[in-house]
């Protein structure tokens, strides 16, 4: 059984068991997290898809990690002008571990 979930403007795949990292969300390491907008639920044959989500359908999971992605360089150079200018940057994530998919 998966269900497809959407957090932060993008979609997960979420399997019970399974850990993925999504951008960050308010929560504590350890807090258990509920969530509603599920897309897609598959058990076996059948296969719910929503209008745009499943009524009733949720995913419940826990909070393993709250953690900051690898470190990306962002170059701004203009040619001839002597323009030059680096910046950093470094994304925060949440990695939430799927206890739970609920079908409405």
């Amino acid at each position: 059984m998966y269900a497809i979930i959407e957090s932060g403007g993008r979609q997960y795949r979420a399997e019970e068991g399974h850990t993925f990292s999504v951008e960050k969300l308010p929560y504590e390491v350890g807090d258990k997290v509920e969530l509603s907008n599920v897309l897609l639920i598959a058990d076996g044959d059948s296969v719910h898809v929503g209008q745009p989500t499943v009524d009733g359908a949720t995913v419940k999971a826990t909070v393993v990690e709250q953690y900051r992605g690898k470190k990306i360089l962002v170059w701004k150079y203009r040619a001839k002008l002597r323009y030059r200018r680096r910046r950093g940057h470094r994304q925060d994530y949440t990695r939430l571990r799927i206890d739970e998919i609920v079908a409405g």
